[in-house]
Parts: structure tokens; sequence; C-alpha cells
């Protein structure tokens, strides 16, 4: 997804909860135009969890004929998106050439590193009909040693991402390692991202981790005396035997992993260095950035 404006820190309502959370953030929706998303990282408050400085609820949207997702090619500099679906396509293209369809279940995997431009729409035979769109999608902040790497794009289907059952809880490792399983898809740093469904009354106890948070993109939690509501992300401190309860059927992600240093961002650039993102600025106000093969007539200009 691209960023509308050049301020990307939003007023977030946070709330305090018991000793072991941090933070309950309400997310702010976000008109994409003929859709929204709720976004809840960065905040002013909280700008990252572990390596994720970004991250957006995408719908559930529903569709007429005609109408659908269409991001017009945007660059980015030093990170690395995510993409996972509940429901629906979203169709990729990149300057490196990629042309890739992300349907539920698989993890799209674009790593910007020294820039990349991509774009983000629809199959025609998609967009002709009623359709929804339903999903998340996430920035990773590349280690300091990693921002400059060559931009690279890895696709990982749905039949690849491992599936566990935890006291009853059906999950999936979407990156990183947690309870016995690990995720084939690339990491830069240590970086935890689950997806996991819980049903009313049952339990599940997170991964240790340097940072973490559980998003609720379902349901309702309970956190010893605090409740956690559907769309908030509740951030957890380091302490050992976390355990989230479902009061009722919920569907959560769970994100974390290893702080990777502050981060400078600015519209759809991250970095740790301001100097880079204001030559990324000036490269793309330039013409500069490659163009997204086979989608090379638009672009979204630099805000001013």
């Amino acid at each position: 997804m691209s960023i509308e404006t050049e301020n990307t820190e939003l007023e977030c309502d946070i709330n305090q909860g018991c000793d072991a959370i941090e933070l309950i953030i309400q997310p702010r929706e976000t008109d994409l135009g003929e859709f929204k998303v709720k976004r809840t990282l960065p905040t002013r408050q909280r700008k990252m969890v572990g390596p994720w400085i970004f991250f957006d609820h995408i719908g559930p949207a529903d569709f007429a004929p005609g109408s659908g997702i269409n991001v017009r090619p945007h660059p980015h500099v030093n990170l690395a998106t995510v993409t996972y679906l509940l429901e629906g396509e979203i169709l990729h293209r990149d300057s490196l050439g990629s042309y890739q369809t992300i349907t539920p279940g698989d993890i799209n995997l674009m790593v910007a590193g020294r820039g990349i431009t991509h774009s983000e729409r629809e199959r025609p035979e998609v967009r002709s009909s009623e359709h929804r769109l339903h999903g998340f999608q996430l920035w990773l902040a590349l280690p300091v040693e990693d921002e400059e790497i060559a931009p690279a794009f890895y696709h990982y289907p749905e039949r690849d991402i491992p599936r566990k059952t935890v006291d009853g809880v059906l999950l999936r490792v979407l990156m990183g390692e947690a309870y016995g399983v690990k995720s084939p898809v690339k990491t830069y740093a240590n970086t935890l991202y689950i997806e996991a469904h819980l049903q009313p009354g049952q339990s599940l106890t997170l991964p240790d981790c340097e940072e973490r948070a559980v998003y609720v993109a379902k349901g309702q939690l309970q956190v010893k005396d605090t409740q956690v509501p559907e769309f908030s992300m509740v951030v957890f401190s380091a302490a050992k035997g976390v355990t989230i309860t479902a009061n009722q059927d919920s569907r959560i992600a769970i994100i974390g992993g290893e702080n990777v240093g502050p981060r400078f961002i600015n519209w759809n650039f991250i970095s740790s260095r301001k100097e880079r993102i204001e030559q990324a600025r000036q490269d793309w106000a330039a013409g500069r950035f490659a163009k997204v093969v086979g989608d090379e007539e638009e672009f979204i200009p630099l805000p001013e």
C-alpha cells in the first residue's frame, strides 16, 4: 500500500492495561479512495513493535463491478513489505518485473532495499464482478546493515506456510519460529508473525519475544482483567508466560521480534538516516526510480 500524506504518524487512542500490557492502540481508519484501511502503526506513542513499523488492516471491503483496489506505482527504500490476505486477491507488479497474484494464505515479501517501485491492482476478471478484499499489509524496517541491499521479491504460496494446533487453537506461523515450527519466509532480523483463530473460551500463551503485540482482527480478547476489543492492538512487555483468552470467536495477528533501533519515516520511505529519505524524495520527484514493468504510465506523485 501507499501512504497518502507526508505525515505518517497517526494520533491513535491509547489505553494502559494490566502489568503485562504496555499499550492498547485503537487504529485510525484511513480512506484510500475506493476502500478503507485500519492503520495501527506507526503512531506518535508507538512507532514500532520489533522490526515492524507499519500495520494496515485492509477492509473487509466489498466492491461493485468496475471498482476495487487500484494503488498506482509508488516507491519504497530500506524496508520490506509483507502482504497476507484472508479474502480476495491483489495483483502485484514491481520494477524488478515481478507479476504475481496474491491469494488468501499466501505471503508476499517485497524487499525494497536500495529502492523499488510497485503497484497493487486487480486482474480485469476480478474487477469486472462483485468481489471482496480483506487482509493485512505490514512493513518491516530492515537492519541497518541490510538497508541498501539489492531489491528482491519473494512469493510463498499458502501450502508452504506451516499450520499447528496449540491447546486447541489453530494457528499459522507466517514468519519466524514459534510453537516448535518455523516458517520458510525469509527474515533479516529476529521476526515474528503469526495468525491464530480462537473459539470462545480458548486461551493461548504468547511466544516469548523481545517486543510483541497482538492485533484483534475479529472478536474480543481478555488479558487478566483487561478486555481487548475488536480492531485494536495490544502491545505487551517482554514478561514471560503471557496468556490471552478469547471472549468471542476471534481472529488475531501476533507480531514481534527484535528491536532494530529507531527509524525515520516519511511518506513511503523508511530509513535509519534522514538524509537517505531526503535523497529518496528527490529521486522520486526527478523520476530516477525504475518504473514498474507493465505499469509504466501512472504513478503517485510525491506529497507536497
